[in-house]
């Protein structure tokens, strides 16, 4: 087995102390790579040195809508630079978040615009934050054009899902379908083409169905991978083998 982990934030201060045997941990697991998108400017430096230390570790820069009132203009004009590195496979994670009440959804948006057209400048993929927001978002791609990329840890209706599988996205599906009461996504991994699948953890978040409270890490994307292959009634190592290649596609890495 050999598995992507297309989204998960190993820049954070919970891996601070560990990182080295969390790596080691998900490499004896079967995960051999390790999608990370940045949450601010201020964590951008940090990452790319981690991507020069661990191998499988691809960056990814953008601002983070939950982040917010840390994010400035001038972020916003050092991110094409950043996102031109040769280190940097995706713009994100960006996006919008309308959960968090007291997030503006006006700034929310100039900030994920800006993401979107330098997505659309650079040809490399979005890698999107959608919570509670799955329709705007989708409102805001149709405006720009084509793009495409990840709605990360997809949480939409099937009808929406199958809308952005038209625009050329991908939905990155996690600890929830771990979850036997998680109905609505588990029935979207059913339904929808393993083809347009990605496999993630968010770690540290997102905790594994019986693991609530403890700290996420890639090695647990197995049970992603298990979960999925019971919902839609295949081999684990069919849903490894094409999750796996449906990454490498996505963020132009080496197969």
């Amino acid at each position: 087995m050999n598995l992507i982990d297309s989204h998960c934030h190993l820049d954070v201060t919970d891996f601070a102390d560990d990182l080295p045997e969390v790596i080691a941990r998900a490499v004896q697991s079967g995960v051999s790579g390790f999608i990370v998108p940045a949450i601010s400017a201020s964590g951008w430096p940090h990452l790319a040195h981690l991507a020069t230390l661990h191998a499988g570790l691809h960056p990814a820069y953008g601002l983070h809508p939950m982040f917010l009132t840390d994010h400035t203009d001038a972020d916003l004009d050092a991110l094409p630079q950043w996102v031109s590195r040769s280190e940097c496979v995706a713009v994100g994670e960006c996006g919008l978040d309308f959960f968090v009440s007291d997030l503006n959804p006006i700034r929310q948006e100039t900030i994920f615009n800006a993401h979107i057209r330098l997505a659309s400048e650079t040809g490399k993929p979005l890698i999107i934050h959608a919570r509670r927001a799955t329709e705007r978002v989708i409102q805001l791609l149709r405006r720009h054009g084509p793009t495409h990329g990840v709605i990360h840890s997809y949480s939409g209706s099937l009808e929406q899902a199958r809308l952005l599988i038209d625009m050329g996205f991908m939905l990155g599906i996690g600890g929830p379908i771990t979850y036997p009461r998680s109905r609505r996504i588990r029935e979207i991994v059913k339904e929808c083409p393993l083809s347009h699948f990605l496999l993630e953890t968010d770690a540290p978040d997102q905790p594994m169905s019986g693991e609530q409270g403890r700290r996420n890490e890639p090695a647990k994307l197995v049970r992603v991978a298990e979960a999925m292959a019971e919902i839609r009634g295949m081999p684990m190592a069919d849903v490894a083998a094409q999750t796996r290649y449906n990454a490498e596609r996505l963020f132009g890495l080496a197969a």
